[in-house]
């Protein structure tokens, strides 16, 4: 018997659009959209096409803005929904990759705030060693693992907090760059090209950000109260997320005026600390530090949903504990074993970002054509007769082999990284989302929008 709970019911929707934009302005505060404003200007903009670049790029939370809408709407998670698209069989291959990016961005941020948390001590003149390393290592994990015994209504009242903490901080950070930039450095920016250096910078952007959120947006969107205007519950996500990502993103380009090799720095947050006065080292670390916790919250209730709806039906605990290990081994790897571990993985997440824009474009478009009136519940239920929903499947794989086959990075070059995509791998995520909103197009008019492929 299939007792798998598809909608959320209707007594635990209780989130309103004030709650939802708090929770995505906490996740998007944290202090590296001033590293991604630094990178923005190695693209060789000027400082109004590199504020432009960070504009356009922050809005691209317009994607998880819808994605969310239709959660809410269905009153279903993002990986549930995607059944319906793929398959109940042919979902988990794109549904494990969405976990795996879920889970090794906690990774990442709890390993890059360990650091920060120890720079914090060594600020306040406390000897760093093995054991302070292992010390704040294990409160910075825990703050996270315990984060998953909370509801979703405690999560969303400790994220109003944390904006409201960490962005006063980050408004004191932008004051300090404010008044140290260099105006004349900034203004003086030689304008580049709108699309050899433009383009990439904002698709860079939405690649390390919006893109990658779009499969958590569903998963908060199923929670909103039912009787909220969808258009609210677009403009909490977009704005939430987009306005913290363009404010530190813009701090980042008037950084660069100061600390130019900010986005070519091995330790990004020791470079912004140089920048700063002395007495204001602890606050920044505390700042930079608590801003990854929110990020965390998210990313572990997403990839908590993704491994259950994925079919691995264990108990919450157990979930917990899973996932515990999960980031508590690889930070413990990273930390003590391996000096390198950080660029492979950012490379290996670039690749799933390339999945992942391919599953939501396909997403989109699906629901766009073939979903106006709703979803079939009975087509995201573990008993779906439809395992596999080829028009979906053919077109993500299709869009995804594109999307490596124009990408070029330290690690692979595509068969067609050339011109505009060569040393951008960041268009190549852009690349495999086009070609699969191009085929699922194509399929539309040689099927009928209704039907599913068994």
């Amino acid at each position: 018997m299939n007792d798998e709970i598809i909608k959320i019911p209707d007594n635990e929707r209780v989130l309103s659009p004030g709650k939802l934009f708090y929770n995505w302005f906490a996740a998007n505060i944290g202090i590296m959209g001033f590293v991604y404003g630094a990178i923005i200007v190695s693209y060789h903009l000027s400082f109004v096409q590199a504020l432009l670049a960070a504009l356009v790029g922050a809005l691209t939370f317009a994607i998880p803005g819808l994605v969310s809408m239709i959660g809410q709407r269905e009153g279903v998670t993002t990986f549930k929904l995607s059944r319906a698209v793929y398959g109940i069989r042919g979902n988990k291959i794109p549904n494990f990759m969405a976990w795996l990016n879920m889970a090794g961005w906690i990774s990442v941020n709890v390993i890059t705030g360990t650091l920060l948390f120890s720079s914090m001590l060594k600020s306040i003149n406390i000897p760093q060693n093995t054991w302070t390393k292992i010390l704040c290592l294990a409160i910075f994990a825990g703050l996270v693992i315990i984060s998953g015994l909370f509801k979703e209504d405690v999560l969303v009242r400790i994220q109003t907090w944390f904006s409201w903490i960490f962005g006063i901080f980050t408004v004191v950070l932008l004051v300090i760059f404010l008044v140290k930039s260099d105006w004349t450095a900034a203004f003086s920016m030689q304008t580049g090209n709108w699309v050899t250096s433009w383009l990439p910078a904002v698709a860079f952007v939405a690649a390390g950000s919006s893109i990658s959120w779009s499969m958590a947006a569903a998963d908060w969107g199923a929670y909103v109260k039912p009787q909220t205007k969808l258009i609210s519950n677009f403009w909490s996500t977009t704005l939430g997320a987009a306005t913290p990502l363009f404010v530190t993103m813009a701090g980042g380009i008037l950084l660069s005026t100061i600390s130019p090799n900010l986005a070519t720095a091995g330790d990004p947050y020791a470079v912004v600390f140089d920048a700063l006065p002395h007495w204001f080292g602890f606050i920044y670390f505390l700042s930079a530090a608590g801003g990854l916790i929110p990020q965390c919250l998210v990313s572990l209730r997403s990839a908590r949903i993704n491994l259950a709806t994925i079919g691995i039906d264990v108990s919450e605990k157990t979930s917990l504990l899973f996932h515990s290990l999960f980031i508590v081994v690889i930070s413990i790897y990273v930390l003590f074993i391996s000096a390198n571990f950080l660029g492979n993985f950012e490379l290996f997440l670039n690749f799933l970002g390339i999945c992942l824009a391919s599953w939501v474009a396909v997403f989109l478009v699906d629901s766009v054509i073939y979903r106006r009136h709703g979803y079939d519940v009975d087509l995201m239920r573990k008993t779906s007769r439809v395992h596999y929903n080829w028009r979906g499947i053919v077109s993500w794989i299709i869009a995804t082999i594109t999307g490596f086959l124009f990408t070029s990075n330290a690690a692979y070059r595509g068969l067609f990284a050339h011109g505009i995509f060569e040393n951008n791998s960041s268009l190549s995520v852009f690349a495999s989302a086009i070609v699969a909103m191009i085929v699922m197009l194509i399929f539309s008019m040689f099927k009928g929008k209704t039907n599913d492929a068994k």
